[in-house]
């Protein structure tokens, strides 16, 4: 099992930034995946983020420019660095790690963090 506790969100007005961290604890593969999800209200849930154990990122398109992921191995940590917040990001933030091994996908959610930007 793995475990994810996921810090950070808040209340921010729009341009502004907060600084999202996910902590995973447990049994955590050597090959893994770290990412942020956001589900808005009445949406479904979506990628903004994913970063791999070996760095290799991909973000959603509204994430690109303004979004910032980086993870540090030794704290199996991820972050995701938010700026210029706008009133459509307001979502419920998750935490995802995806373990990897002899090609099955063992996914692990946090309990998630809001962001809510106000205009």
């Amino acid at each position: 099992q793995v475990q994810l506790v996921e810090s950070g969100g808040g209340l921010v007005q729009a341009g502004g930034s907060l600084r999202l961290s996910c902590a995973a604890s447990g049994k955590i593969f050597s090959v893994n995946t770290m990412g942020w999800y956001r589900q808005a209200q009445g949406k479904q849930r979506e990628l903004v983020a994913d970063i791999t154990s070996g760095g290799t990122t991909d973000y959603a398109d509204s994430a690109k420019a303004r979004f910032t992921i980086s993870r540090d191995n030794a704290k199996n940590t991820v972050y995701l660095q938010m700026n210029s917040l706008q009133p459509e990001d307001t979502a419920l933030y998750y935490c995802k790690l995806a373990n990897f091994n002899n090609g099955i996908v063992y996914p692990f959610w946090g309990q998630g963090t809001q962001v809510t930007v106000s205009v």
